[in-house]
């Protein structure tokens, strides 16, 4: 059904945009430039543009980001790639601050990021909690400004053999701004006004503030070189969506059920300067630290007076200080382009629990703990090749090598953050809402790989294209594997193309899946359970079924077609990807053996999923004589996730797992926008459906759905073309559309009032203005 519902939206908006082309024809020439955007991602041949491209390949431009009515890049990326889907998870600790971002609804670490073609790091968080991407430990794209950034290429097509580890789903490249001269200013702020409607309660709000301060100056180098310098402040009050908490003999809401407390600034450079006629030095980088707080479930008096204490509502605090520093020299060779760079990257967290206590310690607990902190790090050395030869039309040979090594560590928080108090030693020990990570969980380990890869490409005639890669990598901690990929495209005419690819993948189980351990309670069915995360060979796992950890394996297919006459493009492609050996994290398991924790769990191989689906992306600009330029998309994303194999130990991997990873993002994503530009204004209008996504329970009656949902965006401009400054007034959630609410009976504590599965989010409608200065 998803696939014929595919082919239908497809072809309505085939019909549509091709309708308008007629409409407009006697308005307008061809525009030129709707295919003219050069991409670097997922072809090492140069000058091809992202409709010449034997793999899907979609560019978000700087203007694109602008003209949104949120400054995060991960919903800004969500917002314009249909494939993307970026939920706003709330009450599961530290991915309230750090929330993942998937590609085709698959697991946030099989989608590989690239900032300027070199490899990120990832995050020193992993997603433990019920949300989606349980188990995944991925870039954190907010850590770089929107500010800083020229394009983002988002690759959907397997890309394993051309960049190595993780690029199952697709690649993901930002591109940093290029500039020696000129700057810019904007100041964004923002407020809710919304009516919230939850199952015991109604009221409205206004507020809830954000304010972003961004800017950028471009600065010559001598006479040929640049640097450009970006940065960003945000501050974003919490929201509150919540119901009401029934177990009060007053009912009222008694939690923060939303958005965390930020408060975050980031600084990134981009520079180049040639050394001489062949060869330039290049480096980049930034510096973000993220101050974030979200709450988690109320602790009633009832409760916490069987401990002396009054009740409270405990905080999560997360202090994330991200860092990227990379150098390079590009030239040539003996005639061979070459690239040599180097990258560091490393992510601390520290975490602390506030307005909280330690029951065990009775009235005389403190109630701030440091509860440790968790650090990733990243070493990447590269060299890269590439030559084009007279070979058929052209051929184009690149080759290189790579090192990589990657550290992990665990550090414990103070005794009090997890420990034993004297008051009452048969109660729960460790800070309520999130306990401290204790000296026995503390880690420190690292890995290395080596990799060689082979990637050729030729223009065999004028109309066929021939794209082959190859890839080989050693791990230090489990071995070898290889990867390779074909793709083919065959131009009809210059109107008409299909292209086709088939590949192999994989993704190394991080470090951070092989030793993290913790304790935290964790949200089933509404209640919270105290819950063990254990290493998969640590004594506790291995007395469960535990093992070492392999890699993921992956067979990827897709084909389509693109087609373009003046103004308009489409392009519309089919895929399919299966994973087998895919890792996951386990059910939360009843154990009674395990000290101080009454579940446990662990990382384990054993499942296979196959993801279908289609892509279409449908363009038509119009340029008029008096009226302006009228730029018109339709995109689309149809896709079907299946968990085709289970461990045989179905306690290990149950049912709330298989459906979070088949219906926990959306099945269909269409967007239609429309980016009007005038002499002196300017708008943009977008509507986005969602399906349905499920939200599941251990048991079906415990499942939530969020409903169809289509949510409205606008935003109006005031931009002069000869003017220094612009001006923006909009609205996100223009007709404050919520998911689905939670039941009343699923909602005991009146915490989780709607699905945190949510691809859109459940803030309501906000309204922003913007200011922006050019220098």
């Amino acid at each position: 059904m998803k696939f014929t519902n595919a082919l239908a939206l497809t072809a309505v908006s085939t019909v549509a945009i091709a309708q308008a082309q007629v409409a407009g024809a006697q308005e307008t020439a061809a525009a030129a430039g709707t295919d003219s955007e050069i991409v670097v991602t997922g072809s090492r041949a140069q000058g091809r543009s992202k409709l010449d491209t034997a793999s899907p390949v979609d560019v978000v431009t700087i203007q694109d980001l602008k003209q949104q009515g949120t400054t995060e890049l991960g919903t800004a990326l969500a917002n314009s790639v249909p494939s993307i889907s970026f939920p706003r998870p709330s009450a599961t600790d530290g991915t309230d601050a750090i929330r993942p971002a998937t590609l085709r609804g698959m697991s946030p670490d099989q989608t590989l990021v690239l900032i300027n073609g070199v490899r990120a790091h990832t995050s020193a968080s992993l997603n433990v909690n019920g949300v989606v991407g349980r188990g995944s430990a991925a870039v954190d794209l907010n850590t770089i400004p929107s500010t800083a950034l020229q394009s983002i290429e988002v690759l959907r097509d397997g890309a394993s053999a051309q960049y190595g580890s993780d690029a199952i789903a697709g690649v993901v490249n930002l591109r940093l701004r290029e500039a020696d001269h000129g700057g810019g200013a904007t100041v964004t702020y923002g407020i809710y006004d919304t009516q919230i409607d939850t199952a015991r309660d109604s009221r409205h709000v206004t507020g809830e503030s954000t304010v972003t301060a961004a800017g950028w100056q471009g600065i010559k180098l001598g006479q040929d070189g640049f640097l450009t310098v970006s940065g960003e402040y945000t501050k974003r009050n919490p929201t509150s969506r919540g119901d009401v908490d029934p177990r009060l003999a007053t009912p009222v809401v008694d939690n923060r059920f939303g958005d965390p407390e930020v408060e975050s600034y980031s600084v990134y450079v981009n520079s180049a300067k040639p050394l001489n006629e062949t060869w330039e030095v290049y480096a980049f980088g930034g510096y973000q630290y993220r101050d974030s707080s979200s709450a988690a479930f109320p602790r009633l008096d009832s409760a916490a007076a069987a401990y002396g204490l009054d009740g409270f509502l405990p905080k999560i605090n997360t202090h994330s200080k991200d860092l990227t520093v990379t150098g390079g020299l590009r030239g040539e060779i003996a005639g061979w382009k070459t690239d040599l760079n180097v990258s560091y990257g490393r992510n601390r967290i520290d975490y602390r629990t506030r307005d909280s206590a330690n029951y065990t310690y009775g009235a005389a607990s403190q109630t701030e703990f440091y509860d440790g902190a968790s650090i990733y790090d990243q070493w990447v050395a590269g060299i890269d090749f590439s030559k084009q030869f007279d070979v058929f039309q052209s051929l184009n040979v690149a080759w290189g090598v790579e090192g990589r090594r990657e550290s992990y560590e665990i550090k414990a928080g103070e005794a009090a953050s997890y420990g034993y108090g004297t008051a009452y030693p048969n109660a729960t020990p460790g800070a309520q809402g999130f306990p401290g990570f204790s000296t026995l969980n503390e880690i420190n380990e690292h890995r290395q790989n080596g990799s060689i890869y082979l990637d050729l490409e030729a223009q065999v005639t004028d109309k066929l294209l021939v794209a082959l890669a190859g890839r080989g990598e050693k791990y230090s901690d489990f071995g070898s594997t290889g990867t390779g990929k074909l793709s083919l495209r065959y131009d009809f005419s210059p109107a008409f193309a299909i292209r086709g690819t088939a590949s192999t993948g994989f993704r190394a189980p991080s470090l951070i899946q092989q030793y993290y351990t913790s304790i935290t309670s964790v949200i089933q069915n509404g209640n919270q359970i105290v819950t063990g995360t254990y290493p998969s060979t640590s004594a506790e796992a291995t007395s469960l079924g535990g093992k070492a950890l392999e890699a993921e394996k992956s067979t990827n297919l897709s084909a389509g077609f693109v087609l373009r006459t003046g103004g308009f493009s489409l392009t519309v492609d089919g895929y399919r990807i299966h994973v087998r050996n895919q890792i996951g994290l386990s059910e939360n398991i009843a154990v009674t053996t395990i000290p101080n924790v009454s579940a446990a769990r662990f990382f384990l191989n054993g499942l296979a999923t196959t993801t279908k689906g289609i892509d279409a992306v449908a363009n038509y600009k119009i340029v008029t004589e008096g009226a302006g330029t009228f730029d018109l998309t339709v995109a689309g994303n149809v896709n079907d996730i299946k968990v085709t194999k289970v461990p045989a130990n179905t306690a290990l991997f149950a049912r709330s797992r298989i459906l979070t990873i088949e219906d926990g993002t959306p099945g269909e994503k269409v967007s239609g926008t429309v980016v009007w530009t005038g002499d002196t204004l300017g708008a943009t209008a977008r509507v986005t459906y969602y399906g349905d996504v499920l939200q599941p329970g251990t048991v079906a009656t415990s499942d939530l759905h969020t409903g169809k949902r289509a949510i409205t965006d606008l935003e109006l401009r005031y931009q002069p073309k000869d003017a220094s400054f612009n001006l923006a007034l909009g609205a996100s959630n223009l007709l404050d559309v919520y998911p689905k609410k939670v039941p009343a009976a699923l909602n005991t504590t009146g915490v989780t009032a709607f699905p945190y599965y949510s691809p859109f989010g459940f803030n309501g409608m906000s309204f922003f203005a913007s200011a922006g200065f050019k220098f």
